[in-house]
């Protein structure tokens, strides 16, 4: 994963996923102090400021956070003991949107415990979240992955010469493996023309499928090295890999199913290797999860507009029209910060009205509302028979998108 930075006015313009980043989340564990070292009134406020974040409620957990801290680290400096609290609050401020105090709060976690050695439980996390965090990129991306890497890769070989820890191999393995898709990608975009850059990505990527060879994630930063090597078909078949692994399991699924954000990246993807079905798919089983996620709104009216322009398909568009005008109305009624995606999807819908009609109705949904350039007696063609091309008004039903399924603008 590419470093991110959190947006509040973006994260706000969907439901929260409890696992967005290479870190999976929050976990109960790794917020509390050890007996030795704090009190049982900081384990309670810890343990309802986990509880708060892990239900969307990052404002109330907050000041509880707060005074954790302040009864684990009495003075300025930072100490083990405050590392729970320290990583909590960083964490919190993440999904508040406050770059600079999580970064302060992480990097008060590194002053206290710079090898990660001071605990098992969260102690890659505060580095892997650095990384994503740095203002620098780059190098500085890359180092922080490193040092978080390093200590997943010590942690899983201690647990497993221990039976008593073999059940947390697997979860590490996979924050080990995100953490070398990091540094992959970071190869890819900061670093990219570096001359280094290539064989870094290379083996970063293979060192994470070695590592964690039955996740999603790693097959799908696979196919993304492979996209930008023009090696097509070998990055067709990583992601119908990836797909693979969790395609079929059923609609609410957590276990297994790769974090929402990652979908949408991997539906990129599909949609960049002209997968057009296997994109649809996933959109809409995301859109079925956050129906007010203007992302993958968008890039499911791009997908199919593409799919309707290779071979030219009315209903695609008008599928495609539904979408884009969904994913424009949150665009404007969550004051959605990507202006490329929003003057993105204008151009398209103009294009296609230019096509297949424009809106009477105020945009309505379906094609209620819209009336066809072809249409030359000038009346809706809403009573099920056959327009005068052929085609029945039934569109959606034809792209397996029905207009129930679609929010209310």
């Amino acid at each position: 994963m590419a470093k991110t930075k959190p947006d509040s006015r973006k994260k706000r313009s969907q439901k929260r996923d409890k696992s967005r980043s290479i870190l999976n989340g929050i976990s109960p564990a790794h917020a509390f102090p050890s007996p030795q070292s704090s009190t049982p009134k900081a384990e309670v406020l810890l343990t309802r400021a986990v509880a708060l974040l892990q239900t969307s409620q990052p404002e109330e957990a907050l000041p509880l956070a707060q005074r954790a801290l302040a009864l684990l680290q009495p003075g300025v400096e930072a100490t083990a003991a405050a590392l729970p609290a320290l990583n909590l609050l960083g964490e919190i401020y993440v999904e508040l949107g406050d770059a600079d105090s999580a970064r302060e709060r992480f990097l008060a976690a590194v002053q206290a415990d710079p090898d990660g050695a001071a605990g098992d439980d969260g102690a890659a996390e505060k580095f892997l979240w650095l990384a994503q965090l740095c203002e620098e990129g780059g190098e500085a991306s890359v180092g922080w992955f490193e040092r978080g890497a390093d200590v997943l890769r010590r942690q899983i070989s201690s647990a497993e010469s221990s039976p008593s820890d073999a059940a947390s191999v697997g979860e590490k393995r996979t924050k080990l493996a995100d953490a070398l898709c990091g540094i992959t990608e970071v190869y890819m975009t900061d670093l990219s023309l570096e001359a280094i850059a290539e064989t870094r990505a290379e083996a970063s990527v293979t060192e994470a499928l070695l590592v964690s060879p039955d996740t999603a994630g790693p097959l799908q930063t696979l196919a993304s090295v492979r996209i930008s090597q023009l090696r097509l078909e070998e990055a067709r078949a990583a992601l119908s890999s990836s797909l693979a692994l969790w395609q079929d399991l059923p609609a609410g699924a957590l276990e297994g199913v790769p974090d929402f954000p990652v979908r949408v990246s991997l539906a990129r993807l599909l949609i960049e290797t002209s997968m057009y079905a296997e994109a649809l798919a996933v959109l809409e089983r995301l859109v079925s999860e956050d129906d007010a996620s203007v992302e993958a709104w968008y890039l499911g009216g791009w997908t199919l507009y593409l799919r309707g322009a290779a071979a030219p398909d009315k209903d695609e568009w008008l599928a495609a029209r539904d979408w884009l005008g969904m994913a424009l109305a949150l665009y404007e009624r969550l004051d959605y910060e990507d202006q490329r995606l929003g003057e993105h999807a204008r151009e398209l819908v103009k294009e296609i009205e230019d096509v297949v009609g424009v809106d009477k109705g105020g945009g309505g949904e379906g094609e209620e509302g819209w009336e066809d350039e072809d249409d030359d007696d000038g009346e809706d063609d809403d009573d099920g028979k056959d327009d005068d091309d052929g085609e029945d008004d039934d569109d959606d039903e034809k792209t397996g998108h029905k207009d129930d399924d679609m929010p209310d603008s």
